[in-house]
């Protein structure tokens, strides 16, 4: 399924199945050296007679609109959605590094990259500092990206008590060895999205911001919620705006709650240099011509349609028309509707904007397929998947990831 896979990696042991070949025939790879400190980086590169990567490119996106990296609905043929709608800089969905070195075919997919997307970065997820360099050193000679981020925010039990995710937020010495390796063995600039902090009071990001800027970190996106708040509070954009002074003159975007025109201006003027817009995306994703015109669209149920049969239409170009691709991209789109249908539309709102925490009562559309997109119910969810991809196989359930994955 993954397309421009692993090359070699830097040194081999000599035979045996590696790179390319091993991972179109999904074997493994032989391990590549790993390269943890700055003296082993400048001993390798002396043997190879060659010279520091130097960054060419600076990753400047201030004022930028960044769609998150979303985990099962950040897929390639959502991305490409977004930046039709107006998204400046798209990251492909968290990725493993243990799997991707274990050159597995499904994680090497998700760094796959669409000729729409001119800012791309990849994002990934580790807890020790090993894996993690010798990871970014194998995709800094396999994939095109502008940029690499890791993922500090997670905050799912499975990477959590692995020592992933925000638990880094509390291993100060594993976060700063983790960002000095990759960033020694990188060419692209690294970057890194946490949270507040990991307990609901007790904020760290504001400690954690200025020794990120010195170890070497281009860019941070905060969000203004720790751990345990999941989404049971709103995002605190008044920590944000003091984390703004502590990371300067590192840029630091801001990610939380932004459903609107009106949310992203407050967000700016608390001085972030951009906006990350991840939920709110999954919502309405013509919300990016919404910041970027002013305006709310009341768009219609019909051309909602449209953008759902363009989805499927990209499902089905990347994931395979057969079958299999039918389903998979069936699943994706499922995933997409149970977020979908938060959205009211504008005609039918007593006030503006609609608020993302708030969940509207049952209503009537406008329409009949108003009101189908309004359902709460899977099997209404089932019966637009229809529309678009034909009869569901027998047997056929659904349950979204984000219910399955619920908190609490």
């Amino acid at each position: 399924m993954a397309e421009g896979t692993a090359a070699a990696p830097l040194e081999n042991g000599g035979g045996g199945d590696s790179g390319v070949g091993a991972l179109e025939r999904g074997v493994a790879p032989i391990k590549p050296q790993y390269l943890t400190t700055k003296e082993q980086f400048h001993q390798f590169l002396e043997a190879k007679g060659q010279e520091k990567p130097c960054r060419e490119t600076e990753l400047d996106i201030r004022g930028k609109l960044y769609l998150a990296p979303l985990t099962t609905c950040g897929n390639l043929p959502f991305r490409r959605i977004c930046k039709r709608f107006g998204a400046d800089v798209t990251c492909g969905e968290m990725a493993v590094c243990t799997n991707l070195l274990q050159g597995q075919m499904s994680e090497w997919a998700l760094l796959k990259r669409h000729q729409c997307e001119d800012i791309f970065g990849v994002q990934l997820e580790g807890a020790f500092p090993d894996t993690m360099t010798k990871c970014a050193e194998l995709l800094s000679r396999t994939v095109e990206v502008d940029f690499v981020d890791i993922n500090v925010g997670c905050p799912i039990d499975l990477v959590y008590k692995k020592g992933g995710g925000c638990a880094l937020m509390n291993r100060s010495t594993k976060f700063q060895q983790i960002v000095r390796g990759m960033n020694q063995v990188l060419d692209v600039p690294l970057t890194v999205k946490i949270r507040t902090g990991v307990q609901e009071r007790v904020n760290l990001a504001h400690r954690l911001l200025p020794e990120l800027r010195d170890w070497g970190v281009a860019l941070v996106t905060l969000h203004g919620r720790s751990r345990e708040q999941r989404y049971t509070k709103l995002a605190d954009w008044q920590y944000i705006e003091e984390c703004v002074k502590a990371a300067s003159p590192m840029p630091l975007f801001g990610n939380g709650d932004i459903l609107s025109f009106e949310d992203a201006n407050r967000a700016m003027q608390t001085g972030v240099a951009g906006i990350m817009i991840a939920r709110g995306a999954l919502l309405k994703p013509w919300l990016f011509t919404e910041i970027k015109e002013q305006r709310h669209w009341d768009i219609s149920s019909s051309e909602r349609l449209d953008i759902l049969r363009d989805f499927t239409n990209y499902g089905l170009e990347h994931w395979g028309s057969d079958t299999q691709g039918v389903e998979k991209t069936r699943r994706f789109l499922l995933e997409w509707l149970s977020f979908l249908c938060r959205y009211v539309p504008v005609g039918l709102l007593e006030r503006l904007p609609q608020r993302i925490n708030e969940r509207p009562p049952y209503y009537l559309g406008r329409d009949y397929l108003e009101t189908l997109m309004a359902s709460q119910k899977a099997a209404d969810w089932i019966r637009i998947s229809e529309m678009l991809l034909g009869p569901v196989p027998p047997n056929f359930a659904f349950l979204p990831k984000h219910k399955a994955n619920a908190y609490k």
